[in-house]
């Protein structure tokens, strides 16, 4: 589920997959919402000529902010011209009505500002849309699409609304379709004003209603869409971030644009956000728009926040790479990680950008497995890591407390600034590690840390799709809005695991390389492996060439020195991709055997990801 609040809007254009789709599945692609509208009309009235019975009922579904109306508008356009009744129906109204839905869900979400400031947490709903639906009147919608479907009037008719196609209900449907929406522009619908959460009449301010989402709204589209993607049930799936460009794809030819992708190695789109610490290397490097005050945050592969793009003969489609994951988890993740995770995709990445910024990102720590399922019911716990990419002078990366921290004090102190705006000396207490491109450290859940002023680094964490982020320190810093940056410090007293001091840090998780093959111009190091993470952290560095084998077991390579390199399957060769300087790559598990090559004159240095041997017996 997405969390993000406020992702740039802005499209990068160069994220684009090209695999080698057959010519029927790109014919198989109709773009635009007119064309779309009129491909679909001519099939259901086709359906409906051939039909020996009434009405053609067809189901219109999506995931969250899905905006069915430009569709259903162009379709009564068509149906009118050629004089075939239609009508709606709006799911919306078997909904609990919405004084019922708040008595049930609001007591999950945290309210305590002193707790949680800006309103982020709560518990993750497991109801399914069943929960939130009326039993009443679901069994009175049932009857009555029952009966119109047995009419004799020869028309067609159209449900819309999310959670129509729940198990229980679709059998009632002739035709199933599915408006798939991407994260980025779901919450960018939300700050528009073009969503209210499921059964609210009246719209919350914008964090409340995208915090709904993530441990309502989202949780429940997720659990749907990958039944209806596992099931085969759909007749149609249709990207529809653009109102104006949505795309009709047949079941069939969306399936086999992800079965072809998943062959391939391939990058998602990513989502760029600003942040009152953010920097400019990327926003130099990636030439994003000068309207960007900075850029803090890169989402290359927060896995329920990007999607992917494929080149498609003259189109491009875009399906949320949480979609893809749901239809092809197995051959991209391997069985043992689907075992494990489930159709989660178990490691996040993405850059945090404080080169040439205002100041360092907030000390901070994150919540362990037991603490986010006994007070959230998430999956597990939040580890992290940071890999040193570019930094500059004075660049400074803070893990763990110094040997001689008083702690005690330390708390006393953050307290004060959070209360009374006492400024604090943090490096009295936190201890840090000089930066350098290649210093790698491990953060496992409840280390104090911080990505320090005038650096890039490559974040690699859990699965733990939330921000459980507790700001204990933030400099008495205001955001962009002029208002104190929240802080947590109780959440994050119960999490700090205060014993993780700098000879600890230092023997455990800072590492020296270990090398663990070799050959004639290349090597692979281990740069950090603990029991505390269940990933292990690597780095491949060669002149012209290293092969590799996922040996069942995805990868995940970011280009962190050099120019341009080309991934691509030993045994097929034409499946490659063509990555540049920090652009993030998954090898899919099902690839086996590839090679890295250069495509440029200097070394180069891949840094890699994957999951630790024994991950599948680790705790949550």
């Amino acid at each position: 589920m997405s969390f993000m609040y406020n992702p740039f809007p802005f499209d990068d254009p160069k994220a684009i997959n090209r695999p080698e789709l057959k010519k029927k599945t790109i014919e198989g692609i109709t773009t635009g919402t007119l064309a779309s509208a009129k491909k679909l009309a001519k099939d259901l009235s086709e359906r409906l000529s051939h039909s020996e019975g009434g009405n053609i009922i067809v189901a219109f579904d999506g995931y969250t902010t899905a905006d069915w109306t430009r569709m259903l508008n162009c379709l009564g356009q068509q149906f009118s011209a050629a004089g075939i009744g239609f009508r709606t129906y709006d799911f919306s109204e078997v909904f609990k009505p919405e004084e019922e839905l708040h008595k049930m869900i609001d007591p999950t979400l945290m309210w305590d500002k002193t707790l949680d400031p800006t309103l982020l947490f709560g518990r993750v709903y497991k109801g399914g849309y069943e929960g939130l639906l009326d039993s009443r009147k679901v069994s009175e919608f049932a009857s009555n699409i029952e009966a119109l479907r047995k009419e004799k009037s020869r028309e067609i008719i159209v449900v819309y609304g999310y959670g129509c196609l729940i198990n229980d209900l679709r059998g009632l449907y002739d035709v199933k379709c599915y408006f798939d929406v991407t994260p980025k522009e779901g919450t960018l619908r939300i700050r528009r004003g073009q969503f209210k959460n499921f059964g609210d009449i009246t719209a919350r301010p914008v964090n409340q209603i995208i915090r709904r989402c993530y441990y309502v709204d989202y949780e429940v589209a997720v659990q749907l869409r990958t039944d209806i993607l596992h099931s085969h049930i759909l007749d149609y799936y249709i990207p529809s971030d653009d109102l104006d460009k949505m795309q009709l794809l047949s079941r069939e030819t969306a399936e086999d644009i992800m079965d072809t992708l998943v062959k391939y190695p391939f990058r998602c789109k990513p989502v760029y956000l600003e942040g009152i610490w953010g920097g400019t290397y990327v926003k130099n490097l990636r030439h994003l728009p000068d309207t960007m005050r900075n850029c803090a945050w890169v989402f290359d592969l927060i896995p329920m926040e990007v999607s992917v793009v494929v080149e498609a003969g003259a189109d491009y489609v875009e399906i949320p790479f949480s979609t893809f994951i749901e239809q092809e988890g197995i051959p991209m993740m391997g069985e043992e990680s689907v075992k494990k995770y489930g159709w989660y995709f178990p490691i996040r990445f993405n850059y945090d950008d404080s080169y040439h910024s205002s100041g360092n990102m907030s000390i901070q720590c994150h919540s362990g497995g037991k603490f986010n399922i006994d007070n959230f019911d998430e999956f597990g716990r939040q580890d992290e890591s940071y890999y040193v990419v570019a930094s500059g002078h004075h660049a400074k990366t803070f893990l763990g407390f110094r040997d001689d921290a008083d702690i005690p004090e330390f708390f006393r102190e953050i307290e004060k600034a959070d209360t009374e705006h006492k400024s604090v000396d943090y490096q009295k207490f936190v201890s840090y590690e000089d930066s350098k491109p290649g210093l790698q450290v491990m953060i496992p859940a409840g280390t104090i840390h911080s990505s320090g002023r005038n650096q890039v680094v490559l974040e690699i964490g859990s699965l733990t799709i939330g921000s459980y982020t507790y700001k204990l320190y933030d400099y008495l810093r205001l955001d962009f809005d002029g208002k104190q940056r929240p802080i947590h410090t109780k959440m994050g007293e119960k999490n700090l695991v205060t014993d993780r001091r700098t000879s600890w840090v230092r023997k455990n998780i800072v590492q020296e390389p270990q090398a663990v093959r070799s050959g004639e111009g290349w090597a692979e190091y281990i740069v950090g492996e603990h029991k505390l993470l269940y990933f292990t952290l690597r780095r491949l560095e060669f002149e012209k060439s290293i092969t590799d084998n996922t040996a069942g077991r995805f990868h995940v390579l970011s280009l962190v020195d050099g120019e341009k390199i080309r991934i691509c399957s030993v045994s097929d060769p034409s499946k490659f991709f063509i990555a540049e300087f920090m652009d993030i790559v998954v090898v899919p598990a099902d690839m086996g055997e590839y090679v890295i090559e250069n495509l440029g004159n200097e070394p180069i240095c891949v840094h890699k990801t994957m999951l630790r041997d024994g991950f599948e017996n680790e705790p949550r």
